[in-house]
């Protein structure tokens, strides 16, 4: 998920993706752990997405 994509959403919006990040990116650990992923730049891409939408949920939090 881009940062544009990630500022045009709502708190709401931001807290489900986030929790959806997540999972998927729990997901992907535990395959990769089992096996080897096909493309294991999906990690860091899940992981980056994450740290997005929690930057963005926090510049919110603090700005009110």
């Amino acid at each position: 998920m881009k940062q544009s994509e990630v500022k045009e959403l709502s708190t709401a919006e931001l807290q489900e993706e986030l929790g959806k990040s997540q999972k998927a990116y729990s997901d992907l650990r535990m395959a990769h752990a089992m096996s080897p992923l096909e493309n294991p730049l999906q990690l860091r891409k899940v992981r980056r997405s994450i740290a997005r939408i929690a930057t963005e949920l926090t510049k919110r939090e603090l700005n009110g």
